[in-house]
């Protein structure tokens, strides 16, 4: 664990149980920006290195006057700095800078770091102690460990756009994405977890190598997937909104536009939907008598539930499963997230001052640590490109304000 960290906003006892150790992300993009973000809102003092361009991802999303409102996210509770990797002069800066942390996570294409002079044996030199954590397409080795590729291309080879798409013969449009970079997230969240793995193990000057691989990560989600097909050749089917093994559950229309999702899949739920529907008699349908005869049944099921909710509003139809005690909830767009009583008692939605942005909502960190305020996890939102050269090429690497000067003139930093 570092001894010296930058600042007393980064070492707050209130910051999160990582508190003291500093991360040093070459980062871009999601997956490893991802990652190093989750360990920086559990208080780790993340050092982000990008190109004096910037991360591409500062252009993705919606803007506002030019600057991305899901940055303020995306980078919160990182130091920035600059500095162009291809430089000559950067080798001897990053050194200095892998000295002075516990890990590096980085996220480029397997080999091209240490095309550039930076492979592990480069990261070992520097310091014997460090973390080392790859997160690439396909992993460091194998046969397309050099090939290109994005998360998208990870959620179709690991399996989970084939299952996110409508049931089979419904529809001849693509498979559906899931909605947002759900290979990458997931890849940064093992490698987050695989870097905290590495620390709490670690012994004095032995380094680890954590590697994580996007297809790896999302083909790890897809349950019995696998092992069904190896012992009794079943391939797992998309099934639209429907779990294939459990009925009713879905979502069902409202008289309002909207969607709710019922789940009353269990005999005692089931009896209990039959009555609020004021349709008791389809508890002793034989179509419906058990698990088994619905979900053989589930579209004449899904059909006489739909008629139900169709005549009735969100709201109402929530409240009236709720009070019969059926699993229920909206499918809820960014209006009822940011709304939901529930996430706003536990200060999920938190309003967090950007300096750039002005107030802006951001989801709060997860999980939350007992002694620890989730509002107070969030220091500061993402910053501006290279905020802090000077804070940490000054004081942590004691260049003089002559070079730093030089070096931006260069296009070194």
């Amino acid at each position: 664990m570092v001894s010296n960290c930058a600042s007393e906003t980064t070492t707050s006892s209130d910051a999160g149980p990582l508190s003291g150790y500093r991360i040093l992300e070459l980062g871009h993009y999601i997956a490893a920006p991802f990652a190093s973000r989750l360990l920086a809102d559990m208080g780790a003092d993340v050092i982000k290195i990008e190109s004096p361009k910037g991360d591409p991802v500062r252009l993705w999303g919606a803007q506002l006057e030019g600057d991305s409102i899901w940055w303020s996210v995306h980078g919160r509770n990182k130091r920035s700095i600059t500095l162009n990797l291809k430089a000559p002069e950067a080798k001897e800066i990053l050194s200095g800078l892998l000295s002075e942390c516990d890990a590096v996570i980085e996220n480029f294409r397997a080999g091209q770091l240490a095309g550039m002079g930076y492979d592990d044996a480069f990261f070992k030199a520097c310091n014997p102690d460090i973390v080392i954590c790859h997160i690439s397409g396909f992993g460091q080795t194998g046969p397309k460990a050099q090939s290109a590729c994005f998360g998208v291309i990870g959620e179709a080879l690991g399996g989970l756009r084939y299952l996110t798409n409508h049931a089979k013969g419904t529809t001849d449009l693509p498979p559906v994405r899931v909605g947002v970079s759900i290979g990458d997230s997931v890849a940064g969240l093992y490698a987050a977890l695989g870097v905290v793995a590495s620390l709490a193990s670690r012994n004095p000057g032995t380094s680890r190598v954590v590697d994580v691989a996007l297809t790896e990560a999302v083909l790890s989600l897809l349950e019995g997937t696998v092992p069904e097909y190896g012992k009794i050749g079943k391939v797992r089917e998309p099934s639209g909104g429907r779990i294939p093994t459990a009925a009713p559950s879905n979502a069902f229309p409202t008289r309002d536009g909207a969607w709710v999702i019922i789940a009353a899949n269990s005999d005692h739920l089931f009896t209990r939907l039959c009555d609020l529907m004021n349709k008791p008699e389809l508890a002793s349908d034989q179509r419906y008598t058990d698990n088994s005869e619905r979900c053989r049944n589930v579209d004449s099921l899904e059909e006489a539930i739909s008629a139900w909710t169709r005549g009735v509003d969100a709201e109402a139809l929530e409240a009236s499963l709720e009070a019969a005690d059926i699993p229920t909830c909206r499918v809820y767009r960014a209006p009822e997230i940011v709304a939901d009583e529930q996430y706003r008692a536990r200060e999920m939605i938190l309003d967090v001052d950007d300096p750039i942005l002005g107030s802006v909502l951001h989801p709060a960190p997860v999980p939350c640590f007992s002694g620890t305020s989730r509002r107070k996890q969030v220091r500061w939102a993402g910053p501006s490109v290279g905020q802090h050269n000077e804070e940490i090429y000054r004081d942590m690497l004691n260049m003089s304000s002559k070079s730093l000067e030089s070096l931006q003139r260069g296009g070194v930093i």
